[in-house]
């Protein structure tokens, strides 16, 4: 059969915001000192029940391409031999895959899938693709969905790495949006310094996180779990053991 490309890789930008400093940020903040670093992380963990996706069959379809996909560095953590990931064109499943297990330096991840993806599209069709993966740990599914056009005769991840943004297609978190962490501090009166941490928080819970960066730019990555949410910015200061926090400082 001949292989046809799905270019699944515009995915990659699907749900990401604009990075964009807040202009409803309270200059006003709280200053405390801590006795331990604090251990700031996101809980991925969801109650989505496995889904029953089945192997499409491959005598239905003319076309075939060569899909490999890794899991981002936020959720490596959690994957394992039990996660799934499948492919949908229009809704219809067209690929699914297991982690392929690969042992480097003695140590088994299953961060990586490989799957064939079918097709019957001659080349010039716009078509709904969803890449679709499910962590068996964390019971939760991340989608990213665009419209495209299918385009040449290659596949997807093999001679460069693929890494789509999951985090990005949280049903959990639906809503995301990208501040200037130093802008924030700015606003606030807050020096800021390169490998201090900030994160955004909604009650107790973290939002996002990021370790600020030399070039003094920081894209810090909010996730929402509706619009209209204000978040709280959490701002550690290692060298003197001092937590800055700044309220309503991220609106979604």
């Amino acid at each position: 059969m001949k292989k046809i490309f799905l270019p699944v890789v515009m995915l990659a930008s699907l749900v990401l915001g604009a990075c964009s400093s807040d202009d409803d940020n309270n200059a006003a903040y709280k200053e405390t000192t801590l006795s331990e670093a604090p251990q700031w992380q996101m809980d991925w963990s969801n109650n989505q029940e496995r889904p029953d996706w089945t192997e499409p069959d491959a005598s239905l379809y003319e076309n075939w391409t060569i899909l490999m996909v890794q899991i981002e560095e936020a959720l490596q953590p959690y994957v394992s031999r039990d996660d799934m990931m499948a492919l949908f064109v229009n809704g219809e499943l067209r690929g699914l895959a297991k982690p392929v297990v690969l042992v480097e330096g003695g140590l088994t991840g299953y961060d990586t899938f490989l799957m064939k993806a079918y097709g019957n599209e001659t080349g010039n069709e716009t078509v709904n693709m969803s890449l679709q993966y499910y962590n068996e740990k964390l019971h939760h599914i991340f989608t990213l969905s665009d419209d495209i056009t299918l385009d040449s005769d290659e596949s997807t991840g093999i001679e460069d790495d693929y890494i789509p943004p999951f985090t990005s297609g949280s049903s959990k978190y639906p809503v995301v949006k990208t501040v200037d962490a130093e802008g924030i501090l700015s606003k606030a009166g807050i020096p800021s310094v390169a490998g201090n941490i900030v994160a955004a928080f909604a009650g107790e819970e973290c939002r996002g996180m990021a370790t600020l960066s030399a070039s003094g730019v920081t894209p810090l990555v909010v996730y929402g779990r509706s619009a209209g949410e204000s978040l709280t910015l959490k701002y550690y200061y290692p060298s003197t053991k001092r937590l800055f926090t700044i309220d309503h400082a991220v609106s979604l």
